[in-house]
């Protein structure tokens, strides 16, 4: 599979496409100008600045397809994005050409009560799906800390989890089916409306997390579920990160399933309390533990015996949120944290490292003594209870990215080594290729290579991404 280089894109050849694209799609579908390619060159991963070509704009699948269409034809690279909020570099034009924005088809088509259903375009963001489910008694579970800005699309791009993934599951567990694109253009509906069937090949399963390199999702159905009657959220403070992760392993091997159980280290409750945040002078780390049902008793109870446990493994302080303001309170002092790690250092790198629960404190103890030994600052919090692991690198200058990328491959080794994985929800992209090696073999990197090219022969759709040249 040969991959398209910007350097091969001649004026002659964009100037055709443009033409075409411009025949095909609607006035202010295409652009050319520098502030339109200004909004696109970058994401959320910090991994530099890659500009487009153009910028399409298409709000129907045939539109899509037609993009794929005259793009293959001319040999010209296409990425497919969103809201551009990615950690991976996903949806970063590496080799120029066309970024396909799907940000204009943001309809939510329709939602079944009755059999608990939604039927959505890509560009909906998350969180307004969310609320609109909600509204009718239903309940989306998936929740990205982006969910505010972040859409469908990219979430079944990257198989989204979020803090509530612990216990629900993550977003491969709600697509139930898809209209797609392939690359040669042919629309295709997969999958299916109901909750259970196993037709065919899961290709749903396959498309959802395969990053816009098999093509791209124009509508998404996803299954609901009812609304939980109560919640029930706690803020547990802990003199040590350790003493916290322990505690996580501790709730979990207990046999509570909370609907969330967030980690923040020191480094994150500093971050935090520069925001306004406040915490005691002594808590060192703390947990975000969430219970839901419906019952508000048995709620109650199961986040009590959670309070409980966490006492007996050295937390100092349990706060229980008596309102909805104060639930909202601590959710937006986790939900800020990425942009106020931002703020304490110049630059950010952030790894999402999944490791076995029985391995949580041991690996936080590790990479606590990697930034030490390293010189570096490394900032661990996140979905503790499922073992997905932010660690964060933070430093001020660039001569240091050389012992940074050390540092980010000697974590990734050794999460590998604890059973662990290198990307629990942020997906591979640009920035995780060199390292897929340390976790699949040569034949399993083979193996998707050969889908790809199945897919894909002429490399032209979101090339570079996943797999080294």
């Amino acid at each position: 599979m040969s991959e398209p280089s910007s350097r091969s894109l001649d004026a002659a050849v964009l100037a055709e496409l443009r033409r075409r694209l411009e025949a095909s799609l609607s006035a202010g579908q295409i652009s050319a100008s520098a502030e339109q390619i200004a909004a696109y060159v970058r994401d959320e991963s910090d991994s530099g600045e890659f500009p487009p070509h153009l910028v399409a704009f298409p709000q129907t699948a045939a539109e899509v397809a037609k993009v794929f269409e005259l793009c293959r034809s001319l040999r010209v690279p296409v990425t497919p994005c969103g809201a551009r909020s990615g950690k991976s570099g996903g949806s970063l034009p590496l080799h120029g050409g066309v970024a396909m924005s799907l940000e204009r088809m943001n309809r939510i088509k329709s939602v079944s009560v009755e059999d608990l259903v939604a039927v959505v375009e890509p560009g909906v963001i998350t969180g307004e799906l969310m609320k609109a489910v909600e509204a009718v008694g239903l309940f989306y579970p998936p929740d990205p800390n982006s969910l505010e800005f972040c859409t469908i699309g990219g979430n079944v791009a990257h198989n989204a989890g979020g803090p509530r993934a612990l216990k629900y599951g993550v977003t491969r567990d709600y697509v139930i089916g898809l209209q797609w694109v392939l690359p040669d253009a042919t629309v295709l509906k997969v999958g299916r409306n109901t909750i259970k069937g196993v037709a065919g090949y899961d290709l749903v399963g396959l498309f959802v997390g395969s990053e816009g390199t098999l093509g791209v999702a124009t509508e998404v159905t996803l299954q609901l579920i009812p609304l939980p009657k109560v919640v029930k959220t706690a803020l547990v403070m802990f003199r040590s990160v350790l003493d916290a992760a322990r505690a996580v392993t501790a709730v979990l091997s207990g046999g509570i399933l909370p609907r969330t159980l967030e980690l923040l280290d020191d480094v994150s409750i500093q971050a935090v309390k520069a925001r306004g945040v406040s915490f005691p002078p002594e808590v060192g780390a703390a947990l975000i533990a969430e219970t839901d049902g419906s019952q508000e008793g048995a709620v109650f109870s199961e986040l009590a015996a959670l309070g409980a446990i966490c006492e007996a493994h050295g937390s100092t302080q349990i706060l229980v949120a008596q309102e909805e303001s104060e639930r909202s309170r601590l959710w937006a002092a986790r939900r800020l944290l990425s942009v106020a790690l931002r703020e304490t250092k110049r630059f950010k790198l952030s790894e999402d490292i999944a490791v076995p629960r029985s391995k949580i404190a041991e690996a936080i103890a590790h990479l606590k003594e990697l930034g030490a030994r390293m010189g570096l600052t490394i900032a661990t919090y996140g979905h503790a209870g499922d073992g997905n692991l932010h660690a964060n690198i933070l430093f001020d200058r660039a001569d240091e990215r050389a012992r940074v990328d050390e540092a980010i491959e000697q974590m990734l080794r050794y999460t590998v080594q604890i059973g662990g994985t290198i990307t629990g929800e942020h997906g591979v992209g640009y920035t995780k290729r060199p390292y897929l090696p340390l976790e699949q073999p040569p034949p399993l990197i083979e193996l998707q290579r050969r889908l790809k090219n199945f897919f894909d022969p002429s490399g032209f759709l979101n090339p570079g991404k996943m797999f080294l040249p």
